[in-house]
Formats: C-alpha cells, structure tokens, sequence
C-alpha cells in the first residue's frame, strides 16, 4: 500500500514524504527545493492576520465603548472596513479551510472544529463523518503565492490536520506555532506541555506572553522577506479560551471600571487580551514602514468567527455581540459576523466604510485578483477586487452557512441564507424556519416567518438546492437518543436548552445572564420537552419562572397526556428574576418517553414570563 495519497500533486508528494523522517511538526521550515520560485511575482506583499474568536462589535472602530484597540482603530482609518463581513462558519476550522482554499466548508466536507464535538445521547440527531483535516488536493493560498513567487509564512493556529496535514505541506516555506491544536499549550512560555513544544517556540524566555511572541516573529519574517514579494499568514490564537492576558496589561484592565449590565462586554481579561493583539497590529505596521515596503504591502486583518458570549471555560463568556444575537457557534449574526479591515496604501482609499455582504471564501479570489495571480477555478468566493478598488458594482449573490453539529455554545444544528438583507435560519432538529430582515433588525429579535410564508418558501428551496449542489452533508437519527432521563433521585429536569419552540416569537435564551425561554409575547406561542421516566409514579411540578412588572397575570397550562395543570403567571421584578414555584401536579403512569407541554391560554400583558426550568420531582 502506497504511503503517498493518489491525489497529491508532485511538489506537495514531496513535502509530505518529508514529513514522514522530519519530527511531528519538523523544523518548522519546508524542503529548499520545494520553496523555488516558479514565476517572478510582480504583485504586493499580503499579511493577512486572523484572530481567533474576536467578535465584530469588540473593536472601538466597529462600536466597542469597553475594549481599546487603537492600532486596529487607526487601521479603519487608514484603509477599508467591512460591516457586513461574515465567516463561513460559527466555527473556527471550517472557516480557516474556506478563508485558503476559496470554498464553502460544505463543499469541503470540514463543518466543525477539530476533531469536533461527538455524538451523545442527549442529542436527537448524529453528526455525519467529516473531514479531520485539510484535503491535500485542495490548492491553498499559499500554493497560489508559492506559485507566483513569492515567500510564504505561516505564523500562529494552525487546527487543520495532524501530521501530514500541517502548513508544511499546504504550501507555506515556514511554520511557526501551527499544529493540529485548536488552543495554545500555553500562554505564558514556556510554550509546551507535558509532551510537546509548540512548533518554533522550543525556545522562550520564562513569562514571555504568546501574542507578543507570535507578533515578533512575524516581524522577524518581515524583515527577512523584505527583498523579495511574501504572503504571511498570521493567525493568532489570542483571543481564544483558555482567556491568559499578559501579567502586566491584565491587573490594568481589572482595575478599570467596567460595565455592570447583564450582557455588556466587561471581561477585563479579554479587554488586556485584545490590547496585546492591537499593539502587535501596530508593531506589524510599524516594521513595514521601516522596512520602506509599506506602500507595497495589503495588510488585512479579520475573525474566524462571532465572539464568545457564552460560559464555556474559566472567565468566560469572554464578550457581548451586541447589536447582533448570540456568539459563537450559532448562526445568528453573532456568531458569524466578523471584523474585516483592509489597508493598502495609495491603492485603497482610506476611510472607507462598505457594508456589501462579503464572507471568508472571498478572500481566495479577491486576494487573487489584487495580486495578479491567476483566477482560481472552482471555488465559492466571489472576487470584491474591482468593488474595492474602482467602485464597481458588488457582485449580487446569496451567502450560505451549513452546520450539521451541536455546537459546544448550545447551540442547534442547522443551515442559513442570506438573500439581500433577508435572512433565513433553518433547524434541522425540527425543520423550524425563521426569517430576519438584518440590516433593519440586526438583532434578529423579529421573526418574520409567518408574515412572509411564500418568501420563506423561496429561501428554503434555494437554501436546499445549494446544499444540493456542493454536495453538503447531512445528520442522521440518533438511535441512541434518550431525552430528558429521570435522575438517579427519580426527578426530571426540563431546562429551557432542552425545549421544543412553537410558534414565532419565543426562543431560547443561552447563558451567561439568561438561560431561559424569552421572547414570549405571543399567546399563540408554545413550548415542548420530551423526557424518558424510568419509575412512574405521581410528580411535583416545580418551575423557575420570571416575569416584569406589568406582565404578570398570564394564565398557563402545563400538560402531560390528558392531564392538564393551569397556572397564573406570578410577576417579578424582572424576567430574569427567577422565582422557584410548585404548581400542580401529575401522574405519569408507564414508563418510557412522555411529552410536557406549555401552553399560554391568556396574556394581559406584554409578555407571557421568562422559564428558564421545569422540575418533576417524585411524590412519596
């Protein structure tokens, strides 16, 4: 059996055979022979920085009033930026293979982080087999560079395969940092664990902090490109969990003042994180000019997905997406609205504000174009060159997002398409469909679903013919799937996570501040659980509900077969004030699976309550 894939082109065979003698990750610089130019490149430099979980409300240029990022700010200044930039995917590799190849992550098979969260049986539907790394087939940014000439780098996250699969053999001379990891080994040097090194850094000083490090060695590949046309890539792992700030900038940012409202970006940690990520923009910029390449270098910098606005890990959530809803991991614009900011002096102008839609695929044509290297064939992006540069009309298309996961956000599995500034988010669990109009309701607070059924029907066909069309892959039935199971103390927990949603208005609410069903200001709304009892028997009905003043008094009914269990709505002083009630209960007579519902009979008021659990506790 031959050890080199039958679909590897002659030069990356070679480097990956190389791979094979060299230590896991190699010395962090591929073969001589491989990094030979094969044309004279004519085009400009291009550094293309990627942050990792950087939301696009957290930078002072795009609204931030908590975070300073002074550097990035003064690049929106001098440059372009993007407001309706979008990742391919709520998720961070799929997004990195679609930002080098020019591909939606569909098409690419690669749909979740690596190696991705598993099947479990709390979840109704399995994750189909997916990629575990970057195709070697597909040809990356780096080889179209490679190809024109010019140096290539690779400095920072990697998280696109293991050994075989590193930047080495996608086409980049050097690599530093990347491995198939998806967090740093550490923060603070030295850089490595218990086993390992990351790549490059085998060296340090104690207490050096990750992002400065990262950001002086690309300095150092600036310098010695600075003769020679070079792409850098530099994907930091910063601001990503585990959330480390350099000693020094963090007890600064702690001992700020900072916003108490639920909801509001106020992680000092974070806020230090990003401080040491906008001046190592600033050093980068900084090292061009004094290399006298500036004018010739397109500096772009931007996420591989929505910030981080929920509890997973120490000190998090690590930020708010505010105006937009939710953060990483689901497809509402939180969780794919990113940054983009462009800087090419004397070639774009500066001061630029564009709000046509562009997502990460685009950049493979675009940055193809602006270079003058050859049109990629068969990729997904679309090339702005012309937009950007001369003004001309944006290319009219419909962006596409596909995540057949369960996102370690809570989030649910689905797929989204945006058709000018209509959006569609369908849920494969159920089928549900909701429609925002995003540039009046960035939020996506208003569900428009059921006052435009046939526009609905429209997206959803062309949402399914493109799924159709790049051959993206779908879940199956989870035979191991038992919802809601009785506890070892006989009680079922119904969390409002777990919940069915009916009807337009009401959802789910995630962490950190809420953790519940809001938006309920429709009586025609309902909710369903879905629970698997083991012991039968007569049951307590316990829940934890809220309600603001002037919205109390809705009249509620919980129901279990033919049992039927009504309730008032008790007010509070606020919808997420919660308040622990028992209000009936109920016999469930066999055992197996069962169905509670929810059900508003009467609201006098603006909403029907917040409920954020419900509890069938035994009765002895």
């Amino acid at each position: 059996m031959s050890l080199v894939p039958r679909t590897l082109r002659p030069a990356t065979a070679l480097c990956w055979l190389v791979g094979l003698t060299a230590p896991l990750w190699g010395a962090a610089v591929a073969p001589a022979q491989d990094r030979a130019a094969a044309t004279t490149a004519a085009g400009p430099n291009v550094i293309l920085i990627v942050a990792d979980d950087l939301g696009a409300a957290d930078l002072g240029c795009y609204g931030s009033r908590y975070h300073q990022t002074p550097q990035l700010d003064q690049m929106a200044k001098d440059g372009l930026r993007l407001t309706s930039a979008y990742s391919a995917a709520p998720v961070c590799s799929p997004t990195r293979a679609a930002l080098l190849t020019g591909k939606h992550p569909a098409r690419l098979h690669l749909t979740d982080w690596l190696p991705g969260r598993p099947n479990r049986p709390d979840q109704p539907l399995n994750r189909p087999q997916f990629r575990q790394e970057l195709p070697l087939e597909e040809v990356t940014l780096a080889e179209r560079f490679h190809a024109a000439g010019y140096a290539t780098g690779h400095i920072g996250k990697w998280h696109l395969g293991g050994a075989g699969f590193g930047p080495l053999q996608q086409g980049f001379d050097s690599n530093i940092a990347g491995d198939h990891t998806g967090t740093p080994l550490s923060y603070i040097a030295p850089f490595r664990n218990q086993e390992r090194f990351m790549p490059g850094l085998e060296q340090a000083p104690d207490g050096e902090y990750l992002t400065d490090r990262l950001t002086a060695e690309a300095v150092k590949f600036i310098n010695a490109h600075r003769e020679r046309p070079f792409f850098l890539y530099l994907p930091h792992y910063t601001p990503h969990t585990p959330l480390t700030a350099r000693p020094d900038l963090q007890a600064k940012w702690e001992a700020k003042d900072r916003p108490s409202a639920p909801g509001a970006q106020a992680n000092p940690i974070y806020g230090a994180m990003l401080e040491s990520l906008d001046e190592g923009v600033g050093k980068i910029r900084q090292a061009l000019e004094a290399a006298g390449i500036a004018q010739n270098t397109l500096v772009l910098f931007t996420s591989d997905n929505g910030g981080l606005s929920t509890l997973e890990g120490p000190r998090t959530p690590s930020t708010a997406n505010a105006p937009h809803r939710e953060g990483k991991g689901f497809l509402y614009e939180g969780g794919i609205r990113i940054p983009l900011l462009a800087v090419w002096p004397g070639q774009l102008a500066a001061g630029q504000s564009n709000n046509t839609p562009v997502v990460s695929h685009d950049l493979v044509p675009t940055l193809a174009a602006l270079c003058g290297l050859p049109t990629p064939e068969g990729v997904d992006g679309v090339s702005l060159a012309g937009h950007w540069l001369k003004g001309e009309a944006a290319p009219v298309r419909d962006l596409h997002w596909h995540y057949p996961h369960y996102s370690n956000q809570r989030a649910r599995p689905g797929a989204a398409i945006r058709r000018g500034s209509r959006k569609l988010v369908e849920f494969f669990e159920t089928g549900r469909r909701e429609l925002f109009d995003v540039e009046k309701d960035p939020s996506e607070s208003r569900n428009l679903a059921g006052d435009s059924p046939t526009e609905v029907e429209e997206l959803a066909t062309a949402l399914h013919a493109w799924q159709e069309r790049v051959g993206a892959q779908s879940m199956t039935a989870n035979p191991e799937f038992v919802p809601n199971p009785q506890g070892a103390d006989g009680v079922v927990l119904l969390p409002a996570k777990n919940a069915r949603v009916e009807g337009v208005m009401l959802r789910y609410e995630p962490l950190p501040h809420k953790e519940t069903l809001g938006f309920w200001v429709r009586e025609s709304d309902w909710a369903s659980w879905e629970f698997t009892i083991r012991e039968p028997g007569r049951f307590a009905i316990e829940i934890l509900q809220g309600c603001g003043p002037g919205s109390g008094g809705s009249t509620v009914e919980f129901q279990v077969g033919d049992q039927v269990v009504p309730m008032t709505v008790e007010e509070t002083k606020g919808f997420q004030d919660f308040r622990r009630r028992t209000i009936g209960e109920l016999t469930v007579k066999e055992a197996g699976r069962h169905t509670l519902t929810v059900k508003p009979v009467k609201k006098p008021g603006v909403a029907v309550m917040d409920l954020r659990e419900i509890k069938l506790v035994p009765l002895r």
